[in-house]
């Protein structure tokens, strides 16, 4: 424990010397100054707190679902939402769906300590990933009713190995643990712990409501007019190269392209190298003469999710990295799904290449070999979009089996 603690010390003292150069770097170090004090002075002594707390925006989306269920189910509970991450607590500091918004102190005994004092939580969740050695005993000792949901174990995680033992026994602070799948049930089974529920992913009542909520977006419905669309979403410079020349021999296909990091050098490269023509969102307006443009470019946030509801075919970027983005978003509005070949790691996207409807690439020959099937034969798009479809829509349900178990 004594190195976990130095650890995490050290952890801090490297990102204070990095802060003074690096933006993230010192919005993790200014979100946390004086944070009990704001704590305090923000939360009643009287209020009756369920905590939730997420790494990051993604770890939010998935717990997003849960929180606003609670919120119209048991508005006797004022919620606190907790970010590890700036690039969650950035982009949500002002959502309006919770009472309380703060950074997570860094997980030492002292600050778990004077955390859970400001907070005074009833009920804990932690959304996935987030396991914390100071705060869960502390919330043990405490006596506080701590839930893991969202949960996914695999056979070469910290908690099965030799050296494993402290994260075993952070395990025993969970009243139950809300896990996606069997295997995960199973491997817990093996280190002696009944209290797991296999309740699914969240995710898939996230993008269920936010299929239900998509926007319609001027810009999109001018610039698609009556063609067929290709949707690619949080891509990276290798996904960019092969979507370059997809778009470029497939001249009659509109394409949107999200870019995960909207730097303008990236932009300036998929306007020179699209043949077709390329516009960008933030510079459309009325006057802006779409038909001639081939492809636009979404250098914005918080459309994505609307626009792939516009879509015939989607690519998700990040494969060719450490790992690809949403692919459910994309699937719940029954789109085809192509990815690069760093998927293994992401359940949702084995199970739609298993079932056909998502397909792993590795160069352009296999991108182009997946996409020209899909484009030719009308019956076999219809029935791979519908094996995408069906998929997201028999896994919804997670958060109903949550909240119901969590506030019984």
């Amino acid at each position: 424990m004594w190195l976990y603690n130095f650890g995490l010390t050290l952890y801090v003292w490297i990102i204070r010397l990095v802060a003074p150069r690096h933006r993230k770097a010192r919005l993790w170090i200014d979100g946390r100054k004086d944070l009990f004090r704001r704590m305090q002075t923000a939360i009643g002594p009287a209020d009756r707190i369920v905590w939730v707390h997420v790494a990051s925006l993604g770890e939010f989306e998935q717990g997003r679902p849960i929180i606003e269920r609670i919120r119209k189910e048991h508005p006797e509970f004022k919620i606190l939402l907790t970010f590890f991450s700036p690039s969650g607590y950035e982009i949500r500091k002002d959502y309006k769906g919770v009472d309380y918004i703060f950074y997570l102190p860094i997980d030492t005994p002292r600050n778990a300590r004077r955390f859970l004092d400001a907070a005074h939580p009833e009920i804990a969740i932690f959304v996935k990933y987030e396991f914390w050695l100071n705060l869960l005993a502390e919330l043990r000792r405490r006596k506080v009713r701590t839930f893991i949901v969202s949960a996914i174990f695999r056979p070469d995680s910290i908690f099965f190995r030799p050296y494993g033992g402290l994260w075993r026994q952070a395990l025993e602070s969970f009243h139950a643990m809300f896990v996606q799948n069997e295997e995960s049930k199973t491997l817990l089974a093996r280190l002696g712990f009944d209290n797991v529920i296999v309740a699914g992913d969240t995710r898939f009542d996230r993008v269920a409501e936010i299929a239900r909520a998509a926007k319609r977006i001027d810009v999109v419905d001018r610039f698609k007019g009556d063609g067929r669309l290709f949707v690619a979403g949080s891509t990276w410079g290798p996904d960019e190269e092969l979507l370059i020349r997809l778009m470029n021999d497939n001249p009659d296909v509109k394409f949107v392209i999200a870019p995960h990091e909207m730097d303008e050098a990236r932009i300036a490269r998929l306007i020179a190298e699209t043949r077709g023509g390329a516009l960008r969102y933030t510079e459309c307006t009325p006057r802006t003469g779409y038909g001639s443009r081939q492809l636009l470019i979404l250098d914005t946030v918080g459309l994505l999710s609307s626009v792939y509801g516009y879509a015939t075919w989607s690519y998700i970027g990040g494969g060719f990295g450490v790992g690809i983005h949403n692919t459910l978003e994309a699937a719940t509005f029954g789109l085809p799904v192509a990815f690069g070949p760093n998927y293994r790691k992401f359940k949702e996207a084995r199970d739609l290449v298993t079932l056909g409807a998502g397909h792993a690439i590795a160069d352009y020959d296999s991108l182009r070999a997946w996409f020209t099937p899909l484009r030719d034969n009308e019956e076999f798009l219809l029935k791979t979009s519908r094996i995408a479809k069906d998929y997201t829509t028999r896994h919804q349900g997670a958060t109903g089996i949550i909240v119901r178990t969590v506030f019984q």
